[in-house]
């Protein structure tokens, strides 16, 4: 019997010199084009955690699109983990 994994529920934290303005609302409009869930828990000018919901590939769409973000902004890693929820 397969599991499926096509839904999940992920924290991604990006780490780096984050200090743009910018990046925050370009997290938002990014994650709402992929019809990504997500909610930012901490957000400071060195690390901002994120809370993403939604299909696997489009999780990593988004993981790819931070990477390469704004101009203005140099992420160093992205560290992703799967949060473990309550199932219905």
């Amino acid at each position: 019997m397969e599991q499926d994994t096509s839904h999940l529920q992920e924290r991604m934290t990006i780490v780096g010199d984050l200090k743009a303005a910018s990046f925050i609302p370009w997290i938002r409009r990014h994650a709402a084009k992929l019809g990504l869930s997500h909610s930012i828990s901490h957000a400071s000018s060195m690390r901002i955690e994120l809370e993403l919901s939604g299909p696997e590939e489009l999780i990593d769409m988004m993981e790819v699109g931070c990477s390469l973000g704004p101009i203005d902004v140099w992420v160093e890693s992205i560290e992703r983990t799967v949060m473990i929820g309550e199932t219905a």
